[in-house]
């Protein structure tokens, strides 16, 4: 059995997580990464509140195993809040949990974890990871309405090498079974529904508190006629469709935003579709590198068959049928079956 450091944030996942492997002879320690500074902010999501660290402790004391809570607030502002911020100010659509599990949570986890002499880190996270000769082979969940993989590709390559996923393989009703069996003090913990630092507020508003201003700009059609006016590019995100309509009465969607000079282009459901998509930051997680792929547009996107034309760190994307909503800033990952092969993020 190997000295294993566990991701916890308080909530069930990560508690189960602990507690499966504490039961499987491993040697767990809990950690907590402090990421969001609750009491200047006057704000705190779940994984980030007072009271979840101290869930986090009280379930390792309930096992019987080490817990250490570590200050990542900077961290976290520098490569997740700021981005965020500075994103929708600039029209993209950002995805903060991909870039915190590359920045903030596994790489930084297993860094900890080398200082504490661990073999292994794991997590609460719904995805497998499996080693195949030399490479680490990322997986969907079981449970696709609960799987993560999407949000772990771009993770450092030393930490998935060395990461643990015991929920992969469960569904989350049994996650909670387990709990509750065993007496774990988080077992009837809610979900976090949403991000940790924006979590029950509205994204506009949060921004504009963060420092993105108001602006007035224009809403335009593809040949640049002026249709309405619009009070900020951070309102609206490529694929939108709620609150535009066009001058006819019929809905319009968001084709692109142009930040330079405060416009939004929009259009029918049939202008708003492509075929093409370009991606940068292109990271293969396997030597295969294959030509043919389905790509998920979003987290929630059902997928699409795509053929990748690579060039060194960007990619052109043909899809095998039209999509609406390829976001600029949002991941774009590449499965094989079941199999996560790689990704990048639209522009």
């Amino acid at each position: 059995m190997a000295r294993v450091v566990v991701g916890m944030s308080g909530g069930v996942d990560s508690s189960a997580t602990a507690a499966m492997l504490t039961e499987q002879g491993h040697e767990v320690i809990g950690v907590t990464l402090h990421l969001w500074d609750y009491q200047r902010e006057g704000h705190a999501g779940r994984c980030c509140a007072p009271e979840d660290q101290y869930d986090a402790k009280r379930v390792c004391d309930q096992l019987g195993v080490a817990h250490y809570t570590f200050d990542r607030r900077a961290l976290f502002r520098e490569h997740v809040v700021d981005p965020f911020v500075k994103d929708y100010g600039e029209g993209r659509t950002p995805s903060p949990c991909v870039r915190c599990n590359e920045h903030v949570k596994l790489g930084p986890l297993w860094q900890l974890a080398q200082r504490l002499g661990a073999e292994h880190v794991a997590s609460g996270h719904y995805a497998r990871v499996r080693r195949e000769g030399d490479e680490v082979v990322l997986e969907r969940a079981i449970d696709l309405d609960r799987d993560q993989s999407y949000f772990l590709w771009i993770a450092p390559r030393e930490a998935l090498d060395r990461l643990l996923l015991p929920l992969g393989t469960m569904r989350k009703p049994d996650v909670r079974a387990y709990m509750e069996a065993r007496g774990i003090v988080s077992a009837q913990k809610p979900d976090s529904t949403d991000l940790c630092f924006v979590e029950g507020q509205d994204y506009t508003e949060w921004v504009e508190s963060h420092g993105v201003a108001r602006r007035a700009g224009t809403v335009e059609t593809l040949d640049g006629t002026v249709v309405a006016t619009h009070d900020g590019i951070h309102r609206f995100t490529v694929g939108q469709r709620r609150g535009i309509t066009g001058w006819d009465g019929k809905a319009r969607y968001v084709l692109r935003v142009i930040a330079d000079r405060g416009a939004v282009v929009v259009g029918t459901n049939e202008e708003a579709e492509t075929r093409h998509v370009r991606v940068n930051e292109l990271r293969w997680l396997t030597s295969a590198r294959p030509e043919r792929a389905e790509v998920k547009l979003r987290y929630k996107h059902k997928g699409v068959g795509c053929t990748i034309v690579a060039k060194g760190e960007t990619a052109e994307l043909l899809l095998d049928e039209p999509q609406r909503g390829a976001a600029p800033g949002q991941a774009a990952v590449f499965y094989v079956g079941e199999r996560v092969v790689g990704g990048g993020f639209i522009v």
